[in-house]
């Protein structure tokens, strides 16, 4: 079973409205998903930075409806799931779907479009996407300020809905006022900057606090998060397994593809169909227990309740 803690699908349906979801030119289709046995995929909202912002909320909304109408009506055993109850009730077959918010964006400065969200469905919120916003500074933002008053308020917000604070995009100083604030952080799809200085990867120091906190970071297929320069492959993605599990993090791994948000794969990693051989890849290394736990169980564990 699969569990990948971010994808950009609906950005993609949005972008193109002839797409559906088993358009060949996506990485994920719902004939990948049920090839590859997946049990959980979460659908980022993603604003493009060109969205103006009287559209945020809209585009927003855009992206959940697309949700309703192309990934979960057609199909049947696509399930929407925002609990730990409704994760663990999923039968045999059925593909939980849960929808994530890839910045706050789209709520502007108003909390209460943020309460909207969360009851259409959202169980994963990200404070913003690399830049500046109300709510909190990106790791591309030069001045790398922490979070605001706002920020701290909707993080407050998600921790009474038992909900992911999500530190993927934050600058250092917002991760670390977030790391203070919230009950339940992750990172959905950040990997290892000793490997790989990127700027969206974590620190050491940031890993074994995700680790302190007992949460989960989601190892990405994002080919520059994972290697500095040269062709990448699959198998340098298993550096990054082993650097997390020697800092302690063998039950706090996972993985959060970040497929139809990239243009350039991984060789071997390419699609979503690929998560077969990764398995296989990974089974070379680790034991069926421990492979188990990074691609399912350490993130469904976990589940806001």
């Amino acid at each position: 079973m699969i569990f990948d803690a971010h994808c950009d699908v609906l950005y993609q349906l949005q972008k193109d409205p002839l797409k559906d979801f088993n358009d060949p030119r996506l990485h994920v289709t719902y004939r990948g998903l049920k090839q590859a046995k997946a049990k959980v995929q979460c659908f980022a909202i993603f604003l493009s930075p060109l969205v103006k912002p009287h559209d945020r909320f809209r585009s927003a909304l855009e992206q959940i409806d697309l949700f309703y109408e192309k990934v979960i009506s057609p199909y049947p055993d696509m399930k929407v799931i925002t609990s730990k109850k409704e994760l663990d009730e999923l039968k045999e077959g059925e593909i939980g779907a849960v929808l994530t918010l890839e910045g706050g964006e789209a709520i502007e400065e108003d909390p209460l479009k943020l309460k909207t969200l969360y009851r259409l469905g959202v169980r994963s919120v990200g404070l913003t996407w690399n830049h500046t916003n109300a709510l909190a500074d990106g790791v591309m933002a030069a001045r790398g300020g922490g979070i605001t008053e706002l920020g701290g308020e909707v993080v407050h917000m998600l921790n009474e809905w038992k909900t992911w604070t999500d530190v993927s995009h934050l600058s250092e100083k917002a991760f670390w006022d977030v790391m203070e604030q919230a009950d339940y952080p992750i990172a959905s799809h950040s990997n290892c900057y000793s490997l790989c200085p990127h700027p969206r990867n974590l620190k050491n120091d940031q890993i074994k606090a995700l680790i302190q906190k007992d949460s989960i970071i989601g190892l990405s297929f994002v080919p520059f998060f994972v290697k500095d320069h040269g062709k990448v492959h699959a198998q340098d993605v298993i550096k990054h397994v082993e650097y997390i599990c020697e800092l302690g993090g063998e039950n706090h791994l996972g993985f959060g593809s970040d497929f139809d948000g990239i243009d350039e794969t991984i060789q071997g990693l390419d699609c979503y169909e690929a998560y077969e051989r990764w398995r296989e890849l990974l089974q070379k290394y680790y034991s069926e227990r421990q492979v188990e736990k990074f691609c399912w169980l350490n993130f469904a564990s976990r589940f806001p309740s």
